[in-house]
Parts: structure tokens; sequence; C-alpha cells
């Protein structure tokens, strides 16, 4: 599933379950760019917003519009795309003189508005595609306006940002409710400020927030920039043609989870036993790849960190170069349980010297790539590893014993 569309179903989720506790954030005396008060700067870098039409990205509750509108004067229009997010403001707040809700997405809505002076999101366009939303925010803001942005740097396990512009996952936490899975672009600051300087943003300062007390673990990165008044000129590309490349390959990855009881394997519906796995998507990291499919399919929660690549496997499957990445997950919460609409279940935990038989062929390739002494037959793939101390090989069935 696309990674805004993963977003979008957390969202409205996490918008329902504030609904049923009838929750709602109070109106702030001050804006606050971090989730600690009186931590950075107010409302002021946003200029001077009185009477001018600002667009609050992602408005969720609406808290922050409402106290844009009674304290700085400002025209207010929050931006929601989660139907449940968007019930919560314009109920709590209908007819507050200077705020508008609306439901819808980003780029469809600034497509069709007439350009605003500002604009900010506080933690919510780590959520969007920056190849999508800087582009509509660049076209749907007046020339000088300023866009103000709080990020995600660093999250409560104590994991960095990004340096690649891709999206990893993350959670919504609620107390009392198991975490909501999303997919965010949590990217380092310099990363940011080449795609809003690509986009015809001009960055006038990026600050790291954090905690007054040192102890939090989290960290906000706030960004300061300004839509240009003249676009740089930039080198543009395009396709070689307008069709797609034909298709050649498949590409997939592979988990190994090794427990006290032994190796975690799922019975596909076709019959065969494998390891949990699946397609990995486009722009999607082989580590954030196999944490999404083992959620996906056995309800375990592991992180990326806890992935650890084995290497690639190629072979031939019906004329189609197949490509599948091994890898062990060496940590994980839960149990794992046959998930709905998932073509394998029934997992269960097997000691590696009683293993089955009728593993399917790509896991079977993975096992002896991990370990060359397990006694598995299968059909021969070359094994290229990521370690550096290892060499490229053909897998292939040993003669006897274990690893």
């Amino acid at each position: 599933m696309p990674a805004e569309d993963i977003n979008a179903r957390a969202w409205a989720l996490y918008g329902e379950r504030q609904l049923a506790r009838s929750s709602m954030p109070p109106i702030p005396d001050r804006m606050s760019w971090a989730p600690w008060e009186g931590v950075g700067p107010g409302a002021e870098i946003l200029g001077d917003i009185g009477g001018r039409r600002v667009l609050d990205i992602g408005s969720g509750a609406g808290h922050h519009a409402v106290h844009l509108a009674r304290a700085h004067g400002a025209r207010v229009t929050g931006i929601e795309l989660s139907p449940t997010q968007y019930e919560r403001a314009a109920s709590a707040h209908a007819g507050v003189a200077g705020v508008e809700f609306v439901q819808a997405d980003l780029v469809d809505h600034l497509a069709e508005s007439e350009p605003f002076d500002a604009a900010y999101a506080i933690g919510t366009l780590a959520f969007l595609d920056p190849h999508r939303s800087l582009p509509a925010l660049r076209d749907g803001l007046r020339p000088g306006a300023p866009l103000i942005l709080s990020l995600l740097h660093t999250d409560l396990y104590d994991r960095g940002p990004s340096t690649e512009v891709v999206p990893r996952e993350q959670f919504i936490r609620l107390r009392d409710d198991p975490p909501l899975p999303t997919r965010m672009w949590v990217l380092a600051p310099h990363l940011w400020e080449d795609l809003l300087t690509e986009y015809g943003f001009r960055v006038e300062a990026i600050d790291l927030l954090r905690h007054p007390d040192r102890g939090e673990r989290v960290v906000q990165q706030l960004i300061r920039a300004r839509r240009l008044t003249v676009r740089t000129a930039r080198v543009s590309s395009r396709p070689r043609t307008g069709r797609p490349p034909a298709p050649h390959a498949a590409v997939g990855v592979g988990t190994i989870l090794l427990g006290e009881q032994g190796l975690l394997l799922g019975r596909h519906r076709r019959g065969t036993l494998e390891l949990p796995g699946g397609t990995v998507e486009a722009g999607e990291s082989f580590e954030a790849a196999a944490v999404r499919e083992l959620r996906e399919e056995t309800g375990l929660i592991a992180r990326p960190d806890d992935v650890e690549l084995l290497g690639t496997l190629v072979d031939n499957a019906g004329g189609i170069v197949r490509v599948t990445v091994g890898a062990v997950v060496g940590a994980w919460e839960g149990r794992p349980a046959t998930q709905p609409d998932e073509s394998v279940g029934d997992w269960a935990w097997y000691p590696l010297d009683q293993l089955p038989d009728g593993l399917f062929v790509c896991s079977a390739q993975i096992l002896t790539a991990w370990r060359p002494g397990l006694p598995i037959d299968h059909s021969p793939a070359h094994f290229t590893p990521f370690a550096t101390h290892r060499t490229p090989h053909t897998t292939t069935p040993p003669t006897d014993g274990l690893a």
C-alpha cells in the first residue's frame, strides 16, 4: 500500500478514537512548534498575519488555527485529509470568526485555491511525499510568503533522521490503544533544505527543538522558509519514452525470525511453507519492507533497526529475474497470528533440526544462505552477501549436517 494511503488510514482511525473519547486539546495561549510548552519561538515567525490568509496544513483538532484567528487576527484555512480529524475540528469550532476547515487533499485544494499569504505545518508535512507536497505549496503561496515547518528529527527510539528521501515506519501512539503504524519522511535537515530549494523556496533557518530537561529523546526540527519571488531556473529531466519500462524482474524480501521454539514459518494458501515476506514497494528500503511485511502477515511489530540484511539471491522464475533479499529480524513484539486478507497464515515455530518438507523455494534459498549446513533441497540461486568479509556464491543444497 502506498505510504500516503497508510497514513490516511492511520489518521482516520486516530480521529475516530479521539472522537469516541470526546478528546479535544485546549486552545493554546501561545503558538508552540514542539510537543513541549515554552520551547522555541511563537507565532511571530509567521510575520504580520493580521487579516491575511494563512494555511494550516493537517489542522487536526483545529486548536492552532483558532489561536491564530483569535490572538493574531489571521484568516485561517485548516486543511485536513482525515474525515474524522476534520469532524473534530469542525464540530468543536464551528462559527469561530476567521477560521474555516476543509476536508480535502492538500495538493488538490491548493490547485483550486487563491494563493495564501503564509502556511505552516506542525508535525504533519512529514506524512506527505515532499515531491508531491512542496511543488503544490510553491504554487499555492504568494511570492515572499513564509512557510514554517515543524518536523520530527529524532524519535522515541533515538533514531535520527534519514539521509535518503524515502519514508520509514513510525507509530502514532495513543494511551490505552495499540500504536498506529505510519510511513513518514523523517529527513535530515540538509535534505529538507535541498528539497525546499529545488521547489522554489529559500530556507532562512533550521533549528532543533529539544525538551528543556534534555532527558526527552524526541527532537523536532523547525524550518523557516520563504517562497521565492522568482524561481531559480533548473535543469529539467524527462523519461526516454512515455511508456513504462518492460517488466523483467521481481524484487522481494524474506525475513528469518528465530525464537526459543525455533524458526517462524507460515502456510501459503497454495500449500507451501514460507518465511514472512513479500514484494518490496517503490521507494522502500529492504529493512522497511521486511518490517512492513512482517506486520501485515503476522501482526508482529519490529523496527528497521532490528533488521540485519543478509544479501541478495538471484534466480529465474518462469522467464522473470527474481531478486530476493534475505533478512534476519533480531527483536520483535507480539505473537504471530493469521491476518485477514493475507495469503499466508497458520504461523508456527519449527525447530531447525525438524524443518518440514514443502518449503517455498525462495524461503529455502534464504535459509541456506543464512546457514549453509541446513539440510534443505532447492533450486540454485546466486547469493551476493551484503557483509564485506563474505564472497558471492551460488546456493546449493548441502551434503549433510546442520550449521
